[in-house]
This record gives C-alpha cells, structure tokens and sequence, in this order.
C-alpha cells in the first residue's frame, strides 16, 4: 500500500472537547478497559485450567474473549491517551494498523456468535447427537473460518480506504480510526468504497444473522415441546447470555454501518461506537459468567483452592 495522499498523519477529534470531561471519562474508559481485560482473560484462564468447561460450548466462549481484548485493546488505549494529555495524533500507518485489527476482529466476533448459536442449536434439538455434530473438527473450522472471514474483510477495508487521496482535512471527526469518518475526508471518489463498505457490512449481519434466527427459531420450538420446566429454564438460560450480546452487538453495528453515507451523523455514530468497541467487549463475560452456573462453580472452585494453597 503506497500512501498516495500527502497526508501523514491525523488527528481524532475524539468524544468531548470539553475540558472538565476529561478526567471523570479517562477514569471511567480505564476502569472499563480493566475490567474488560481481566473478565476476559480470566474467562480463558477460567475455562483452559477447569476441565469441566472444556466444551464446545466454552471453547467459543473462549475464543470470544480473546477477540473481544484484542479488538478492545485496538481502540481503548489510545481513547485513554487522549484524555489524560491530550495526543489525539495518529500517524498513518498507525491508523490502517488500528483499523485493519478492529475490523479484523470486530468481523469474527459477529461469525463467532453465529457459530454460539449453531452450537447452541445442537445442544438443545439434537442432544443425542450433540457430541458426534460438534466434534473437536468442527468447532476447529468453525472458529479458523470466522478468523479467516475477518482477516480478509478487514485487509479489503483497509486497502480501498487507504488507497484514497486524504488532501482535505486529516481531522477525523471520531475517536479511532473507523471507515465512515475517514471517507468523509477524502477527495477522491468514495462511491467504490461505499459499495464494498455496505456490501460486505451487509453479507455479514445478514448471514450471520440468518443463522442465528435459524438456530434459535428451532430452539424455541424445542423449548416449547419440553414437558419439563426445570429442561426449559436450563435451555433459557443457556441461550439468553447469546442472545443478550447478540441483541446490542448487531444493533450498534447496523446503526453505524448499514445506513447511506448521507445519512451518517457522527457524533451520534460515535456514542453507537463506544457500545461495540468498549461496552460489549466489557459485558460479554459479565454476561456469560453471571448467567452462567459452571462458569460460577468453576471460579469458585479455583478460588477455594487459591485460599487452600494460601492457608
């Protein structure tokens, strides 16, 4: 990629200007971003020493804390930068770079909780075959497949937009480098752009919608067939942690994406932003962890121990 633009760096606008703002919201993003670290690397932790979460089910759960630090991590330090001293600046290479791993990862969490649903799906239609569908192989592809589905998207992204001439502005009405704002600043001709934009923005919450739907449609009737209360709650429960994140996560992507380039009001695009960039990566494992009985079992067990070992 040859920057053909003379632009070489650029500078974030941010979420505020106001002065008075930047302490109490550098607290609260870092109290988010630790939050949202150690959830979810202690999730991974969690689920890689207990043998009894080595599942499918926890294997994506795993995966998608992984994706949601890396992915968080793309984007949260340098908002936190901002506020303590004011460096909004961000050079070009730089900026592909945070756009490429946000995309990246941002695209394979959406196919990786459509994969959660497909899992969830066989575990409450078909428990007796449940084992022999989601096989160690199939959740193997499933996971590289929605890793590969991202990689590639984003490096699509990054190339069409960084091909661009930046000769207008290099300020960036946002608070990381994100596509829309920066198609807004280019005096080239962003139409292509917008087509593989909206394209590949739309074969992804469609699909991976569509396979959502699907799964929980047969899941619901499922669930409606059970004689058992107690089989119902337990099939409720498992499946309404999913449908939490997918409910927020596919509503703020929309919002931001899957709306024509006239119609895009960044400041209200940017509190949409924050939702998908810090607040989902932070209440995934909250989410899974409170609603969960093993994940809550499992912690206490290892907690238990820890005092053991302690005393």
């Amino acid at each position: 990629m040859e920057n053909i633009s003379e632009v070489t760096e650029f500078i974030l606008v941010g979420l505020t200007d106001a002065l008075e703002m930047q302490v109490p919201l550098f607290i609260i993003f870092t109290l988010i971003y630790f939050i949202t670290l150690v959830g979810n690397l202690g999730t991974v932790m969690l689920i890689l020493l207990d043998s009894r979460l080595h599942t499918p089910m926890y294997f994506f759960l795993s995966n998608l804390s992984v994706v949601d630090c890396v992915y968080a991590s793309a984007v949260t330090p340098k908002v936190m930068v901002g506020f303590l001293i004011g460096d909004m600046i961000i050079s070009y290479n730089a900026c592909a770079a945070q756009m490429f791993f946000f995309a990246a990862f941002a695209t394979s969490e959406s196919f990786l909780l459509a994969s959660m649903a497909f899992d969830r799906h066989a575990a409450v239609c078909k428990p007796l075959h449940y084992t022999t569908t989601m096989t160690g192989t199939v959740c193997a592809l499933l996971v590289t497949g929605s890793h590969i589905c991202g990689l590639l998207q984003s490096f699509i992204h990054v190339v069409f937009t960084f091909h661009l001439s930046f000769c207008h502005s290099n300020v960036v009405n946002h608070f990381f480098c994100d596509i829309p704002p920066l198609l807004a600043l280019s005096c080239s001709d962003i139409y292509p752009n917008e087509i593989v934009l909206f394209t590949l923005a739309a074969f992804n919450v469609f699909f991976t919608l569509l396979v959502i739907l699907n799964s929980y449609i047969f899941i619901f009737i499922a669930i409606l067939r059970m004689h058992s209360d107690e089989g119902q709650k337990k099939a409720f429960s498992t499946c309404a942690s999913h449908l939490t994140t997918v409910s927020i996560f596919y509503g703020t992507i929309i919002f931001t994406y899957l709306q024509p380039s006239s119609s895009h009001f960044m400041d209200t695009n940017k509190m949409a932003s924050v939702f998908y960039t810090m607040i989902i990566p932070m209440l995934n494992p909250l989410v899974y962890s409170l609603r969960n009985k093993e994940v809550k079992s499992a912690f206490k067990k290892k907690i238990g121990k820890a005092k053991c070992s302690l005393g």
